[in-house]
């Protein structure tokens, strides 16, 4: 039975009980909220041209400043001399081996400004070799070890649209008007967008001034590549005029270094990026697919030959989005990273065409937060370097070769994790309610676990919607698990790393089935009788907390709800959000002015639900989040408190959309999530 409930006024995070939720975690052998603040975490390797040393960013978070930090840590591909390169309290890297392999490049911001730094390996003498005023990116040497690439901003020479009268000396006046005149103003994570374009330089190795390599009114994105004779970068941007409105297009181009001359080498609808010049400069290998207007696309493979102009796909039918790209020593074939069914693969395929060979599948690791999918490989002289995560360690740095098994380098977590005793992670599989659609989801139960007794049920709800969950380390999830939750996470339909099919079954149609997806995921876990279906709660994030506050708009077998970061209303959305053009144009067959769109967008809205609920629903954002505004959370907080449903508001000052990017906030997420949770609990619930 739900219980009765009474309006509960609570207007701000403080009113939540978190002293409740922070005492849940009383056994030390569990994983405490303190333990976060000492987890360390691999990311970015780089193999150096011999193959027989890895430099690679070891993250951590920094409790006294509250933020993340990365310093370069070089170790021997069979392990040994596991050493630190920097330290202090800048964050460094990733870091560019050069052609020879005796300097390393990388950008850090230590000196209170970010500039270019280079360590020579022979004398380990380090030095900023840049003195630039804007903060520089996508490192690439040439190949002789001479020049480095890279792209950086270059402010627009705008001037204001109205002058006012000359200040009086000392006069205090208001901060000056900001005027925008640009379709994305605000970027999520960067705050309001000064006015630029990103563009290419180079600077020699030894220091001195860059010199602007391309021009224009345009951006250029992802790392250049260089030519093997050094005389040319190809590039991915896009030079059509309204280029503002084209978002999602870009053609791979030929830069004259000398001159800056641009030369398109593909030309088709649709996004052409990341080129990589093969071993004897012949071909380059690029990633894009054909836009079809599609919420989601499947990256495809490409190898365009320079002599004919002529570009060929590689394995079409692959139904796994491609990621990152590199060539092996001999030219012969790609080393490529994908996600599938959940889990990072590095795989192998011939320049000729073919099958796409796996050869790792446990890339990963590096999302600290929720069990999300993505990590970072690199190849030297026929080796492979990557990122390793499993469900009970975050990303370590693993070492592959062809005829030899993956060996783990590292192990950065056993001195915090070693002794703690986790929550359990397991995969299962259901057919949902709505088609028989095959769905994967992972189960995380409580570390002292015992099926014999009753646990609460916590649906924890992934965003995106086109991403992936995974059995990857995930503080969040373990907490909850800590806190004597069984969490459930599941992959609806719309998630990537299924394919193409898989993602379009919400194209221009979320949510709509996803939802029964989840469900019959959660009734799964029931039936295995160690759920006590009185206490079921759900929370996500994003596309998550878009799915959550759909789901107590269309059911209350929820006690209580966390939404974070949802979007409420599509229409106010779409015309408030960082990426406008994106969303308006690909994930709805219609602008929301024109006739019949206000059907469309209403009816996939939480809000047109918001009389159906009688859930007790909490709602948590960033107040600097330009991705889903806090003015969506406000809306649903409004309508639920104008409706009497017991609700609260919990405002994160100084984040944006990716919450988790301070410990402190993570934490804050996790620990308001469960106290709201615990005040909705049955008050003769059947505890283990």
């Amino acid at each position: 039975m739900r219980v009765t409930r009474l309006l509960v006024p609570l207007l701000i995070a403080a009113a939540v009980p978190v002293l409740q939720a922070a005492d849940l975690h009383r056994n030390p052998q569990h994983l405490q909220p303190r333990d976060v603040f000492d987890l360390e975490w691999a990311d970015s390797p780089a193999v150096s041209p011999d193959g027989r040393q890895i430099v690679y960013q070891r993250n951590h978070f920094d409790i006294m400043k509250d933020r993340r930090r990365s310093h370069l840590w070089l170790l021997s591909a069979d392990g040994s001399s596991h050493r630190p390169l920097t330290s202090g309290q800048a964050g460094d890297g990733p870091a560019s081996w050069s052609p020879q392999g005796d300097r390393i490049a990388w950008v850090s911001g230590r000196d209170g400004s970010s500039q270019i730094w280079m360590r020579w390996m022979d004398t380990g003498q380090t030095a900023v070799i840049s003195q630039l005023t804007e903060s520089p990116g996508n490192l690439a040497w040439s190949p002789d070890g001479k020049w480095l690439a890279f792209t950086m901003r270059v402010p627009a020479d705008t001037r204001p649209l109205a002058q006012l009268p000359r200040k009086p000396a000392g006069a205090e006046w208001a901060p000056e008007v900001r005027v925008i005149d640009s379709l994305t103003y605000r970027a999520d994570g960067g705050g309001y967008i000064r006015p630029g374009h990103s563009h290419v330089f180079v600077l020699a190795a030894e220091g001195g001034t860059p010199r602007q390599v391309t021009r224009g009114n345009f951006q250029h994105r992802g790392a250049p590549a260089w030519s093997p004779d050094g005389k040319s970068l190809y590039v991915s941007t896009n030079y059509h005029e309204d280029w503002q409105h084209q978002q999602q297009e870009s053609e791979i181009y030929r830069i004259d270094v000398a001159t800056g001359q641009a030369t398109a080498l593909t030309s088709r609808a649709g996004p052409d990026r990341s080129p990589a010049v093969s071993p004897d400069g012949r071909q380059i290998a690029y990633l894009g697919y054909d836009d079809r207007k599609l919420g989601h696309h499947v990256t495809k493979l490409y190898l365009l030959d320079l002599a004919s102009g002529r570009s060929t796909a590689l394995a079409e039918s692959f139904e796994y989005s491609i990621d990152n790209v590199a060539w092996d020593r001999d030219g012969r074939g790609l080393f490529v990273g994908y996600d599938r069914h959940g889990k990072g693969h590095i795989g192998w395929i011939s320049a000729r065409g073919g099958e796409v060979q796996s050869l790792v599948d446990d890339l990963g690791g590096t999302s600290m937060g929720r069990p999300y999918t993505g990590g970072r490989f690199h190849v030297g002289n026929g080796r492979i370097a990557y990122t390793r995560g499993t469900e009970y360690r975050p990303s370590d740095i693993a070492v592959f070769e062809r005829g030899r098994p993956a060996r783990v380098l590292t192990d950065l977590n056993t001195d915090v994790l070693g002794s703690k005793r986790l929550g359990k992670v397991e995969e299962f599989r259901v057919k949902s309610s709505a088609d028989g659609l095959d769905i994967q989801a992972w189960i995380v139960t409580p570390p002292d676990f015992d099926p014999s007794k009753k646990y609460p049920l916590l649906l924890e709800i992934h965003g995106g919607p086109h991403s992936a969950y995974g059995p990857q380390f995930a503080p969040e999830t373990q907490l909850y698990a800590s806190a004597g939750y069984v969490v459930v996470y599941v992959n609806p339909r719309g998630s990537t790393s299924y394919g193409q099919a898989f993602a379009d079954h919400i194209h221009h149609n979320y949510p709509s089935h996803d939802y029964d997806d989840l469900i019959t995921s959660v009734d799964a876990v029931i039936a295995r009788g160690y759920i006590d279906s009185e206490r079921l709660y759900v929370t996500g994030g994003s596309g998550g907390g878009v799915l959550t506050a759909w789901i107590v708009g269309h059911t209350d077998r929820f006690r209580a709800a966390v939404v974070a970061k949802p979007v409420i209303n599509w229409t106010s959305f779409v015309l408030t959000a960082d990426f406008s053009p994106m969303f308006v144009n690909y994930w709805f067959p219609m602008k929301p002015w024109e006739p019949g769109a206000q059907e469309h967008y209403w009816r996939r809205s939480p809000l047109a639900y918001v009389g159906n609920v009688s859930t007790p629903t909490m709602l948590i954002t960033g107040e600097e989040d330009y991705r889903t505004p806090i003015s969506e959370t406000e809306q649903f907080y409004q309508a639920l408190q104008l409706r009497r449903v017991e609700t609260a508001m919990v405002r994160i000052p100084g984040a944006s959309h990716g919450i988790n990017a301070r410990p402190s906030h993570m934490l804050a997420q996790v620990l308001n999530t469960l106290a709201w949770f615990e005040r909705y609990k049955p008050e003769s619930g059947k505890g283990d």
